[in-house]
């Protein structure tokens, strides 16, 4: 029997607990933006307005740890007093829902992991064309390990050059990182 989302509704302690078990699952630190797509908008297992108000209570009791990360964004991570409150009360979600929650977080670590440590924009430059800013971030970190920005002749350059950016960035960082760096 699959977990069905819409046909029941959980109670805010069930829905904080589930976001505790998403972090716990992913292994590594979430934004804001990942745990809202990852539990409100590709799953439906919270609604969209309670997962962003139980990150908030979740952070307040200290269950959760919240850092700023990049461009602005937060990170949020299990606390110690987390972690330890799912392990006495993780039985609290329904089985379906944990091996699916399980499920998801095992198929799509790498790309939420790629999603958060791989950043491309672009704006406009004066003369025409368009500044493409490519970085790569560690999961702790607040700084970028590594960026690059070059000049792309048209926007449609520039979308492609981001939409490239998250496939090729390991690539990219490795060769330049062997070729200037690594003196073996």
């Amino acid at each position: 029997m699959e977990y069905n989302a819409g046909a029941t509704k959980y109670d805010a302690v069930t829905n904080k607990l589930v976001i505790l078990f998403c972090l716990d699952k992913m292994e590594m630190p979430l934004t804001e933006n990942s745990i809202i797509e990852m539990c409100a908008v590709k799953n439906n297992w919270i609604n969209y307005m309670d997962c962003i108000d139980l990150l908030y209570q979740l952070s307040e009791a200290k269950l959760i740890y919240k850092t700023e990360c990049k461009e602005g964004e937060m990170r949020y991570t299990l606390t110690f007093e987390g972690r330890d409150c799912l392990s006495y009360f993780y039985k609290r979600i329904p089985n379906a829902l944990r091996d699916e929650i399980t499920n998801y977080c095992k198929t799509n670590r790498l790309n939420i992991k790629q999603s958060q440590e791989y950043y491309a924009n672009y704006a406009d430059a004066d003369d025409g064309s368009y500044l493409v800013t490519m970085r790569i971030y560690e999961s702790l970190i607040n700084t970028p390990l590594f960026e690059i920005k070059i000049k792309a002749p048209t926007r449609q350059a520039a979308e492609e050059a981001c939409k490239k950016w998250r496939q090729s960035a390991p690539n990219v960082y490795e060769y330049i990182f062997d070729n200037l760096i690594n003196t073996d």
